[in-house]
């Protein structure tokens, strides 16, 4: 689904970006900024080369040919290129004004998928193009939300999820693109359902029902008739007894269904349901962590599987039949992402990026243990070894628990005591992993600041009971363990606890808000992003799509405690205790937290005299995405934590 696009952690909002130049300090048309000084000149030109990165991200294989599809951008926004080999050229084959958020080869043709939204809404639209023709030829309706296309193994149907018919429910779909008139509808349902794989034959299709992060279901739909069959059972004991399921997959000869699931276990572990004897198998037994994702092999005899390791991404290779873990590739740690078999061959194609290198698209044949690099993205003539790597540490909290979180100290130039931007992940069901921080690097490099990324309770990556820990009427509980991270601070003779600032986007908004209420004291100043000021708006202005599945995390406030409760723990019902600066940014067309819920947070605090910096993007949902927005944003972030962190300038 298009939602895995937006990770909600600062990188969201500073992402690889292209250069500015010293003339560029103006504020864009398409920005409202309020309450923000003027951009010095100087301050562009020093974050020039941590502006210049790329990347690359692989898509798809071109059918039988070994090349690659992948997203990069050269100019405004991320677009289809066309690599023919490890190492060669990136062809640029999309040029449109909108990102390119995926690309799926159309099997047994020369076209390809593009989804793309328009001024961050998410109402995603499905394109075909034909890069023999120039043409693309758009497959969904133009306005209605469509994710999670999926193409049957012959190429004649496409499959996805609308909600087209009211707004609201995510009903299946089929369409063939030799007649866009042809799509029809192949199950109503009530809630979010999405097409996982098509049987061989393509006469079924296996769909996913989610009702939450901790419970989802698999149904087989027969592709003519519409029938549906349930064939994971519902709970009998309540909430604490739901179950996941994700990454379904057919075998190669229909007779089973791969996926990953925590059945009774604490982690997402690969099985294979055989469809005739209903029995299953685990294959991941000896992994005692979350796989992540998992592709077959077109021979049906290998699994590449990706394993969430501590917040790494472990690249795993198994026999398919009995799980026997095979030779797999030394990778360095960081994250692996968009697995996908070359056809008719044992060679797989990811995304690899790490700490100190760009995310960048990589293959790797099982049969020879070959591993090869087919992009080098650019480093803004920056020395990426020199950039700093994570450290994993764990500090106590208040139940006696454990947090996991990642540092990001300063360079070696910068003296101790440092001080320290903790950047809380959004979600709220995300996890800060390592990998890439592209400009986030000048913060360390050049402002001498070290980063703390904390994984709260209710974060993914560490089992279903510590992801539950912050659901309804404990959703505090994880601020709590903010302010247990400050105390772990003030231990640290190499950090200044005199000296922090508290960041995050969207969930992780609500939380440096929320920390700014409970904290304010203890902090020099605040950062959110498009962040929930109030559960109670919150919930009645997000889009009807998802809001059942926001109640399943927060709480329904239709239940007069809940919506007592969510009133009181709400950052606008004790703004009064933020005595700090703090920067707010919102996105004017946000599906998810709308502007209204910055709007409000920013009219309360200036009623206390605070110096409040607004910053609007007209053009922008639920994170910035065009180049010269993100520009702008940067550079005012810089421009915040020098003044109100480091002291500098008035």
């Amino acid at each position: 689904m298009f939602d895995r696009f937006f990770a909600h952690t600062i990188a969201c909002i500073a992402v690889l970006i292209p250069a500015a130049t010293a003339s560029a300090q103006s504020v864009p048309d398409s920005i409202a900024a309020e309450g923000v000084p003027a951009i010095p000149p100087e301050l562009v030109a020093q974050l020039n080369r941590y502006q210049n990165f790329r990347q690359a991200s692989f898509q798809d294989w071109l059918g039988d040919k070994r090349e690659m599809l992948v997203l990069t951008r050269f100019a405004d926004t991320n677009q289809v290129h066309r690599v023919s080999f490890p190492g060669g050229d990136r062809q640029q084959v999309t040029f449109l004004p909108e990102r390119v958020l995926e690309a799926q080869v159309r099997p047994h043709h020369a076209e390809f998928l593009i989804a793309m939204d328009e001024g961050g809404a998410e109402n995603y639209q499905l394109f075909l193009d034909d890069p023999a023709t120039g043409t693309i030829e758009r497959l969904s309706d133009g306005h209605s939300r469509h994710t999670a296309p999926r193409w049957s193994h012959s190429g004649r149907l496409l499959a996805y999820s609308s909600n087209a018919r009211n707004g609201k429910d995510m009903d299946l779909y089929v369409v063939d693109p030799a007649d866009t008139k042809s799509a029809r509808r192949l199950k109503e349902v009530s809630g979010d359902w999405y097409v996982s794989d098509w049987s061989p034959d393509d006469r079924h299709v296996a769909a996913i029902e989610r009702i939450s992060i901790n419970e989802s279901y698999v149904s087989l739909l027969d592709v003519a008739s519409g029938d549906s069959e349930t064939i994971t059972a519902h709970p009998s004991g309540g909430p604490t007894s739901t179950v996941a399921y994700e990454n379904v997959r057919y075998s190669k000869d229909g007779k089973a269904l791969y996926w990953t699931t925590d059945l009774d276990s604490e982690f997402l572990r690969l099985q294979r349901f055989d469809l005739d004897t209903k029995a299953t198998s685990v294959l991941s037994a000896e992994i005692p962590w979350d796989v992540s994702s998992f592709e077959l092999s077109d021979d049906g005899r290998t699994i590449v599987l990706v394993a969430n390791e501590d917040g790494f991404a472990i690249m795993h290779v198994l026999d398919a039949a009995s799980g026997r873990e095979r030779p797999a590739p030394e990778i360095p740690s960081g994250q692996i992402s968009g697995l996908a078999f070359r056809r008719d061959s044992q060679e797989v194609g990811f995304t690899l990026g790490s700490a100190r290198a760009t995310p960048d698209a990589y293959s790797y044949d099982v049969a020879s243990g070959r591993l090869e690099r087919w992009t080098k993205s650019e480093a803004g003539g920056l020395d990426t070894y020199s950039f700093a790597l994570p450290e994993l540490v764990h500090y106590p909290t208040f139940d006696g628990r454990e947090i996991a979180a990642f540092v990001y100290r300063a360079g070696p130039k910068f003296k101790a005591p440092h001080p320290v931007l903790i950047d809380i992940h959004g979600g709220p069901e995300g996890q800060f992993r390592p990998g890439f921080l592209g400009p986030l690097n000048y913060l360390i490099n050049e402002l001498g600041i070290t980063l703390v990324f904390p994984n709260v309770r209710g974060s993914s990556g560490y089992g279903k009971s510590y992801l539950k820990l912050d659901n309804g009427f404990r959703r505090e509980d994880s601020v709590k363990d903010i302010g247990a991270l400050l105390d772990w601070i003030g231990t640290r003779r190499d950090l200044d606890s005199s000296r922090m600032v508290v960041y995050g986007g969207s969930y992780g908004g609500y939380m440096s808000l929320a920390t700014m209420t409970h904290y304010s004291d203890r902090l020099k100043a605040g950062i959110e992003l498009v962040g929930i000021s109030n559960f109670l708006t919150f919930l009645k202005n997000t889009q009807s799509y998802r809001r059942d599945l926001r109640r399943v995390e927060y709480g329904d406030e239709r239940d007069p405690k809940m919506k007592e409760f969510l009133q009181q723990i709400s950052p606008l019902t004790s703004i009064q205790k933020i005595t700090k600066p703090m920067l707010v940014v919102a996105g004017k067309n946000d599906p998810r937290v709308p502007a209204s819920e910055s709007d409000q947070v920013v009219a309360e605090l200036r009623k206390s005299g605070l110096p409040v910096w607004y910053v609007v993007g007209k053009n922008e949902g639920h994170g910035f995405a065009k180049k010269k927005n993100q520009d702008y944003l940067q550079w005012v972030q810089i421009l915040f934590l020098k003044r109100y962190l480091l002291g500098e300038g008035s």
